[in-house]
């Protein structure tokens, strides 16, 4: 299979899926869908089902981001700054996949099948159906992926035979990996967050869309904005004010129950923070909050806030607003494009750059 070929078959594929990519998406007559679409339609109930986290919403959230990836002229400008081998190359790479959200490791999977390599994915628990029924849609589209895809149900060893991964998990899991395959070629993402700079000179608008950045898939996301950094007298309620329509995510048992259990605990240690019902705000220095809190500082300069978000950029995945250099329009965190990657660390450049033992 020559480049042109993986390009076109993940085009098809994002065909198909583009019928998911949103609740009410329309039925078309892509020539998988006698074959497949009434058993995807199923998997995406089923997965809801099974895990709670992935509302319906969320995975329709998820399946379009994908179908963004998937247009040919995106793939091609991703591709063309790369030495991509026009045949299958006979490298191996594993990827350990997070399960945060649904098919958070599709990115590394399109990657590492579209530089020519073989792909053996270890799909987490909360997450494992997925990407499985995509891989075969890829084999349906193009054969020759039968022998490119594999998915591994064990804990990934040097007896699997691979020749580099790509492992992404917590602070812990992390310091795992990086011990026990260090003799491989890797990349081993930790555990980050998404924050938003805020001036006061935000629409009400863009401030709706910011609400976006921090509810979507309920905060469980590296790109989830979980700390605001505002100027001193700010108005906060305002800001609240303009949230209001995400109210919606109180009525999910499970992101209620960490709202409940946070707002106890403010109130039982006497901490102050605001609260609107189904968000806690409180000011905190720490950028990870947990789900049903964002946590607030306030700055004073801009020019050492950007010193400081600098100095924590390992711990940072992306920047929301306008007041800081390349940051991320408000709304947009959740809909990176191909060559936004994950811990900024350039996926496709390490996988071009590997060689046979």
């Amino acid at each position: 299979m020559n480049k042109s070929e993986r390009i076109q078959a993940f085009v098809e594929l994002g065909n198909f899926l583009s019928q998911f990519s949103s609740e009410d998406a329309k039925r078309n007559d892509h020539r998988l869908n006698s074959a497949y679409y009434d058993d995807f339609e199923a998997l995406l109930d089923r997965v809801s089902n099974e895990n709670l986290w992935f509302t319906p919403l969320h995975v329709h959230a998820s399946i379009n981001g994908i179908c963004t990836f998937l247009e040919e002229q995106k793939l091609n400008d991703w591709l063309n700054k790369y030495s991509i081998p026009d045949q299958n190359t006979q490298l191996k790479v594993a990827i350990i996949m997070a399960g945060n959200i649904p098919m958070v490791g599709f990115h590394d999977m399109l990657s590492v099948l579209i530089s020519g390599h073989s792909f053996i994915g270890k799909l987490s628990s909360k997450d494992n159906q997925l990407l499985n029924f995509v891989s075969k849609l890829l084999i349906e589209i193009n054969s020759e992926f039968k022998e490119l895809i594999s998915f591994q149900s064990e804990r990934l060893s040097g007896e699997n035979k691979f020749d580099a991964i790509i492992a992404t998990g917590s602070n812990n899991s992390a310091r795992y990996f990086e011990a026990y395959f260090k003799k491989y070629n890797h990349i081993i993402r930790r555990n980050r967050n998404s924050v938003a700079v805020l001036s006061g000179n935000e629409t009400n608008e863009e401030l709706e869309a910011l609400g976006r950045d921090v509810f979507l898939y309920f905060g469980l996301g590296c790109r989830n904005v979980s700390k605001l950094y505002i100027p001193k007298g700010y108005n906060l309620v305002h800001l609240l004010d303009c949230w209001k329509n995400y109210s919606f995510v109180n009525n999910h048992n499970k992101y209620a129950n960490n709202y409940d259990y946070q707002r106890s605990m403010f109130l039982m240690n006497r901490i102050e923070h605001l609260d609107t019902g189904f968000v806690l705000l409180n000011e905190n220095t720490q950028i990870t909050s947990p789900i049903g809190v964002v946590n607030y500082e306030y700055y004073s300069e801009i020019n050492q806030l950007e010193n400081n978000l600098n100095k924590n950029s390992e711990l940072i995945q992306c920047i929301v607003g306008n007041e800081i250099q390349n940051s991320i329009p408000f709304g947009k965190a959740q809909e990176p494009e191909l060559w936004d990657y994950a811990d900024n660390v350039d996926t496709m450049e390490f996988l071009t750059q590997l060689k046979s033992k």
